[in-house]
């Protein structure tokens, strides 16, 4: 890490009027990140932050390993060790963190893993740290006698879901492994994915994983964060008492930085079983993570690709629409980076007309460059972005942990700004001469099956594993067995758990409110953490107000407005957004238009003058509408390759009917975007817009008188209009359960969606059916579902329930995916589940549920976006401003009985709709066996 270190510093001499720039925007924020570091005897490095705004403690363990550091042949452990880290330790328990989490009311324990590190974090209230260190700490130490051949089967099937379910079971899934193994050599250790590969997952023993934990998870090889609201003298003193005694591990050399070398160009092309429309992605080796040339790539990717300035923008998809959009990055990694750029192209578009168009885009660029205008709007939205991603606590540890562990310095922090401001042009084109003009690179073609010709010329067959849907090929497993195992000696008794400190108080923020004369409300926060305002503008209609024939005009408009307004052509728009640092979104739902957006707290009545530019000056833009209209057809065929987006179409047919607006998906259909005019549009917008329907939320750095003042700027000429709502078909349960299968053949996973028209938010049950709905799904691991159908089966890699509503009756839904061979036996576990929820829940059960319920309100309101969720809550759904603290209340006072009485009347498994989205050859016909009759086949036939 030295040697990153020197070429930083040598860096810092050569920005000294990007320092200047950067000083005067600390000076003007006064945003600064304290902390304080210390290591202990055993290598365990600590880092702690101090925040006092709200009473809650992020606790992070970032272990300097990932992918990276596996064998070949023996790759994913990293990832697994993630997954295992969480379900026992030898003084925690079965259950863990998870169980832990859900009594002391954390955000719920989760991990990531990368290439070069794995962390586990959760945010909880104060008063539990203690506890979450011992629990940390034992997870470190006394974790890995507890991993016996049962536990490991298990967890490799719930690694195998994840699998399937975030790559082979979705459109262009393998494209990254294909990239990852042609950029890099067979003996480079990002030459594999950090997922892992099946086959390498089931091959892997006992004795494997032990030797893993063993090398990889010691003190000297992690890092402790503590962010929050803590005393940091006692801290140390439990860090010392839980951690001190963990014994060191060997000394770990760090790894040469390996970039890819890449000779030669390659070309890969792969007929993918999902994919609707063909895509083509190209990867060019670049620089590790906080290399001087990271900042200039981030640029150039941001200049070339992002926006309506875009020149990739500007020629592919306006001049010559060959697609909806472009995307570019810098993706670094510890050893190496790349440069990676996917384009999904219209149907039927030839992927050599999309690189001939790629070639001229650089061209272009070579002669012309990037301007000092454009430079200043991205590093505006830089910036803007570097403070949002340190808005919580959780965030300032990630990020401390980060920068200790690849720049060898935790204060980066407080200087990464520098870096981001001192970009100049000739840096930007500097490192696009030495890292992509003329160089090599690696670009692949995936294509729907059957169309190989529209594929790059002279492009290579990419080699696939692509697993068989095979019944009974699972290894089997008893979690029931019986273990022993020796436990690892401590100075003292590690299995008594730490009590809990102080009860912290909930602080309810304080809530300011105004209504305007035109019936507009407001509704505000004000917070000064960091120098940033987040505010939402909602307007009541969206789909509900639009014609059955001629669905997704609301989403148009939505799409149609910020593309120019009335003196900005769409490209001058965006540029003045971009100059401010802000962010500007338009976009419909089922029931309202909403206009959102973030800004520096400086820049506020600027940013609104553009918003209200966009909502009352629109431009028309006729070359923009039919553009708009070809990207969401582009989108809604490519939806239909999704699985889980299937599931979720065909999902509200049935719970809404035939003859609800809301069965419709709100995008439209391909026919009915196509019959949509201008007219539409402009007649939905005249007639539907009004400002007595909508209600104006702001968060943030911002006193109320200002952010009303600019509010009554924006809507001083917006006149109210009489917007008629049409009456809408009542919703029922179905009398009796039937199933519904959606044929996707060849499908990894079945997508699951169980449920029935259920309740509003509104509804007096519906808070009181959420608290019912805790132990059974919407409590993640502390939930039945989870426990039984991944911590029991390894069935899945996740599933949820929940209640949805809104000021209309919503559903109550079940959803999952699930491994296809056993797709009978998931959704008959989940019947049964349901069945049996109402007769054995016990006190235990509303223990845990108030417990989570209760104390996780201490972080009910640490963000920016939890403080605007809020304010959406009491201005939709009219409830007063303390209603977090009535709904406290309720929780305490809820029983057993009407818990059991709420699972009765709630979640009845005899009526509901069972919608199975998967591969009807291999599972349609076993669903009958569920005894809801014959399944009812939505599309086509199984052969």
């Amino acid at each position: 890490m030295r040697s990153i270190k020197f070429h930083i510093l040598a860096f810092l001499f050569t920005i000294v009027a990007g320092q200047a720039w950067s000083q005067q925007v600390a000076e003007a924020t006064g945003f600064e990140v304290d902390f304080e570091t210390f290591t202990l005897d055993n290598g365990l490095k600590v880092i702690f932050h101090v925040d006092r705004s709200d009473p809650v403690v992020a606790v992070a363990l970032t272990s300097h390993v990932g992918s990276s550091r596996e064998k070949e042949g023996r790759t994913g452990f990293a990832h697994l060790f993630e997954h295992l880290l969480f379900l026992e330790s030898e003084n925690l328990g079965k259950g863990g963190l998870d169980k832990l989490s859900a009594r002391i009311g954390g955000s719920g324990a989760n991990g990531s893993t990368s290439r070069d590190r794995t962390n586990y974090f959760q945010t909880v209230p104060n008063d539990a740290l203690e506890k979450m260190l011992w629990a940390e700490a034992d997870k470190l130490g006394y974790f890995i006698n507890t991993v016996t051949e049962p536990v490991l089967a298990k967890e490799k099937q719930v690694v195998k879901n994840e699998k399937r379910q975030s790559v082979d079971n979705r459109p262009y899934g393998h494209t990254q492994y294909v990239i990852d193994k042609n950029l890099y050599p067979k003996d480079h250790p990002y030459n594999w994915q950090v997922i892992g590969s099946l086959e390498d997952l089931q091959n892997a023993t006992l004795g494997d994983v032990k030797e893993f934990f063993n090398r990889w998870y010691v003190p000297n090889n992690v890092i402790l964060t503590v962010a929050g609201d803590f005393d940091k003298d006692q801290a140390k003193g439990w860090v010392e008492k839980y951690f001190g005694e963990i014994k060191r591990g060997p000394a770990i050399p760090e790894l040469e930085k390996q970039p890819a070398n890449l000779q030669q160009i390659k070309k890969l092309y792969y007929e993918d079983n999902f994919a609707r429309l063909p895509e083509l992605t190209y990867a060019w080796p670049t620089v590790p993570s906080y290399h001087k040339d990271a900042y200039a790539l981030e640029v150039l990717a941001s200049y070339l690709a992002d926006g309506k300035n875009a020149p990739f923008y500007k020629e592919l998809v306006a001049e010559q629409k060959l697609t909806p959009n472009v995307q570019m990055y810098n993706y670094t990694s510890e050893l190496a980076g790349q440069l990676m750029m996917e384009i999904q192209a219209y149907d039927g578009k030839d992927l050599d007309s999309v690189h001939a168009a790629v070639e001229k885009t650089f061209k272009k660029f070579e002669a012309e460059g990037i301007s000092e205008k454009d430079l200043k709007r991205i590093k505006a939205g830089q910036e803007t972005a570097f403070y949002n991603s340190l808005s919580s606590v959780l965030g300032k540890g990630f990020q401390l942990a980060q920068y200790e562990i690849f720049a060898n310095d935790p204060n980066m922090i407080n200087k990464e700004i520098d870096f981001i401001l001192a970009v100049t042009p000739e840096d930007v084109m500097r490192v696009y001469k030495k890292y992509v003009q003329d160089k090599p690179f690696v670009v692949t073609s995936f294509v729907p099956k059957g169309q190989t010709e529209f594929a790059l010329e002279n492009s290579q067959l990419a080699e696939v594993e692509e697993e068989q849907i095979v019944m009974g090929a699972e290894q089997e497993f008893d979690l029931e067995e019986e273990v022993t195992y020796e436990r690892t000696p401590s100075s003292f008794d590690r299995t008594v758990e730490p009590p809990y400190g102080n009860s912290p108080k909930v602080k309810v923020p304080e809530i300011w409110e105004e209504n305007l004369s035109n019936g507009l409300e407001i509704y505000g926060i004000t917070n000064s953490e960091v120098p940033l305002v987040q505010f939402m503008l909602e307007i009541k209609g969206g789909m509900l107000l639009e014609d059955p024939s001629t669905t997704g005009v609301s989403n148009l408009l939505a799409n149609l407005l910020t593309k120019g307004t009335r003196n900005k052509t769409p490209q001058e728009l965006e540029e003045a957004i971009e100059l401010l640092g802000a962010t500007i979104r338009v976009n419909a739902t089922d029931e309202k238009i909403i206009i959102s957006g973030s800004t520096l707290s400086k820049n506020y009545e600027a940013t609104l003058a553009l918003v209200e530019e966009i909502l009352l000056e629109p431009r028309w833009d006729t070359e923009e509408f039919e553009l708009t209209k070809q990207q969401v057809i582009s989108r809604i065929q490519q939806q239909k390759a999704s699985p889980n987006n299937i599931a979720a179409n065909e999902f509200k047919k049935l719970i809404y009917g035939t003859s609800h607006i809301l069965a419709n998906d709100n995008l439209g259909t391909e026919e009915s975007v196509q019959r949509i005019t201008m007219k539409d549009l402009q007649d939905y917008y005249t007639n539907n817009l009004s400002p007595n329907l909508a209600s104006f939320l702001v968060v943030g750095d911002i006193e109320q008188d200002r952010a009303v003042t600019g509010v009554k700027d924006l809507t001083a000429d917006w006149s109210v209009k009489k917007v008629n709502f049409k009456d809408l078909p009542e919703l029922a349960a179905p009398e009796k359960s039937r199933v519904y299968f959606y044929d996707v053949p060849g499908a990894k996973q079945s997508v699951l969606h169980i449920g029935y028209p259920a309740l509003a938010e509104t509804d007096e049950d519906f808070f009181p059916a959420t608290i019912m709905n805790y132990r059974l799904g919407g409590g993640s691991f502390a939930s039945q579902l989870t426990q039984e159908l991944r911590e029991g089966k390894g069935y899945t890699y996740g599933i949820r329930s929940g209640f949805d509503g809104s000021t209309l009756k919503g559903p109550f839904l079940i959803s999952s995916g699930v491994r296809s061979n056993i797709t009978y036996e998931a959704v008959d576990l989940v019947k049964q589940i349901l069945e049996n929820y109402p007769k054995n829940f016990n006190e235990q059960d509303l223990e845990v549920t108030k417990g989570f319920m209760t104390k996780s309100n201490a972080r009910k309101f640490e963000t920016l976006g939890s403080k605007l969720q809020m304010l959406r809550e009491i201005s939709n759904f009219n409830r007063p401003k303390d209603f977090v603290l009535q709904q406290e209340e309720t929780v305490r006072k809820i029983t057993v009985p009407q818990i059991k009485a709420l699972a009765e009347k709630y979640v009845d498994p005899n009526k509901m709709y069972y919608l199975i989205v998967g591969d009807a050859a291999t599972q349609l016909d076993r669903l009958e066996q569920l005894g809801f009759g014959k399944p009812v086949l939505l599309n086509g036939e199984v052969k």
